[in-house]
């Protein structure tokens, strides 16, 4: 048996244990041959030595997010954990502001995935980013989509989604076109929010910098120097998917966004998300990145309910 000393150095020891503990009570359930005590700043460690060394590794990667991300949570801490954290932190492109948000929030790519999502973006004009609900796609497309317009790379931001819900039939609801759509579009407009200041966004919606269409309404548009999003993309049929993509003009980029577990569509009518990633992925220049329960960054039960979904859905085949 060995005993080793660990110090929390240059952050508040509360970021990593927890106020009363609690996220250090969440780590050490993973080290049940450990004996782990916590005092002030310190870490005293008695166990085997290849134990501690994993131990004192996971603790050097907390650190380390910490420094990045300015934040660490109990998922953040499972992730690094469960998988090979050295994975997770193995480059720069976390640490890259992609847009500074309102009340100083500096939104950037938090996992592999989100950030393969940038480089994607960088190199692709056109990029699929597929995956389940909380996995941040619609959120860093949005944050991609605002620093194109920032730097002046896209004269317009343009915001699109099947409103399946409505059979795309909006004329029975309340309201004017935004009013029948905004039900629909709010989780873009919630990103919108988080990183352009209420007056400024009230005013590119105004002046059409950053427009508001379902997806239905696309149909014999040419959009060109525009930053594109379809989001909900596995709810739009084939016809509709292949609409949307032939009005790519010159200049444009687009990020199209879905979830394959949450098709509403008729059964009787395919998704154009799932026929596009059969039938386009080899076509260079566009770029496809898969999401996963690894990249959830909302409550930790989140990737808990995509788990318990996905095995009972493999049960199913």
């Amino acid at each position: 048996m060995s005993e080793r000393i660990i110090a929390i150095e240059s952050v508040d020891p509360r970021e990593i244990l927890g106020v009363n503990n609690k996220k250090f009570q969440f780590i050490i359930k993973h080290f049940p041959k450990l004996k782990i005590i916590a005092r002030g700043n310190m870490l005293k460690v008695i166990g085997e030595e290849d134990e501690i060394d994993q131990f004192e590794g996971k603790v050097d990667l907390f650190l380390e997010h910490l420094q990045k991300y300015n934040t660490l949570t109990e998922n953040n801490i499972e992730r690094l954990l469960e998988t090979d954290g050295n994975s997770l932190m193995d480059d720069d492109g976390g640490n890259t502001v992609l847009v500074h948000g309102n009340s100083g929030i500096q939104v950037k790519a938090r996992t592999v995935n989100q950030r393969r999502m940038v480089e994607s973006s960088n190199d692709c004009d056109m990029v699929f980013a597929v995956g389940p609900a909380g996995t941040g796609k619609t959120y860093t497309a949005v944050a991609l989509a605002v620093r194109a317009l920032k730097r002046k790379e896209v004269r317009k931001i343009i915001l699109t989604r099947p409103a399946v819900e409505a059979g795309e039939n909006l004329g029975f609801l309340p309201g004017d076109l935004k009013d029948k759509l905004d039900p629909y579009l709010q989780p873009l407009y919630d990103a919108l929010r988080d990183m352009i200041p209420p007056e400024r966004l009230r005013d590119f919606l105004e002046a059409g910098t950053i427009q508001i269409a379902p997806l239905a309404y696309m149909r014999g548009r040419t959009l060109d120097k525009a930053f594109v999003i379809l989001d909900e993309a596995q709810n739009a049929t084939v016809a509709q998917m292949k609409m949307f993509l032939t009005r790519m003009g010159q200049s444009a980029r687009f990020i199209i966004t879905g979830d394959l577990t949450q098709i509403d569509l008729p059964k009787k009518q395919s998704s154009g998300l799932a026929f596009s990633i059969k039938n386009l992925e080899k076509i260079k220049g566009i770029g496809f990145v898969y999401l996963n329960e690894n990249d959830v960054i909302r409550h930790p039960l989140v990737k808990k309910i995509i788990q318990a979904f996905d095995k009972d859905q493999k049960d199913e085949k």
